[in-house]
């Protein structure tokens, strides 16, 4: 479930990071897959995490599970811009 979430908030973290900033907008599909590409890598060495970090994420703790899905969400988007970011600024340097 967690990949899951993080893969779908980075897809739309990327492509929120293209829209606000043009200059680094690459298209859907490469803004998608920059975005995917950051929230597994934040998934993956568990950044948003935030239920873990209060302490909180012992049983079916209702508070913790929605911190947990909170976090997610933000860590997938803040990892998707990020990478786009790099993508970005690695093919605008390439094309001069």
């Amino acid at each position: 479930m967690e990949l899951i979430i993080g893969l779908l908030s980075g897809a739309v973290g990327g492509n929120v990071a293209g829209k606000a900033i043009g200059g680094l907008n690459q298209g859907t599909l490469i803004n998608s897959i920059a975005g995917v590409v950051g929230g597994t890598i934040l998934s993956a060495i568990g950044a948003p995490d935030l239920a873990g970090a209060a302490g909180g994420a012992g049983g079916l703790d209702f508070g913790a599970i929605i911190g947990q899905v909170v976090g997610q969400v933000v860590g997938g988007g803040i990892g998707g811009g990020g990478v786009l970011a790099v993508v970005g600024l690695v093919r605008n340097m390439m094309a001069k």
